[in-house]
């Protein structure tokens, strides 16, 4: 493995983790409150065209992790508006 890809899949991986305590909590509390529904909206779409930008270059630390990412975002924002 390369360096930069090395090192993209090393910040890919601690910023797709972060995700998960929030997508925890809320799914335990069900509170949402404090969530912003516009930028989790923001963030989804942008996490889905990283997504894209990743399939298009074949780049595959970008792929994973924005699917991963994908996915958890999502997730809070189905819950933000399904529990809000």
């Amino acid at each position: 493995m390369l360096p930069v890809d090395l090192i993209g899949s090393l910040a890919a991986t601690l910023t797709t983790l972060s995700f998960i305590p929030q997508v925890l909590q809320v799914y335990r509390t069900r509170h949402t409150h404090d969530i912003s529904l516009g930028m989790y909206t923001a963030f989804t779409g942008g996490v889905a065209l990283w997504l894209v930008y990743g399939i298009l270059l074949g780049s595959w630390p970008i792929i994973i992790a924005n699917s991963i990412t994908l996915g958890l975002a999502g997730s809070v924002l189905i819950m933000k508006i399904r529990f809000g």
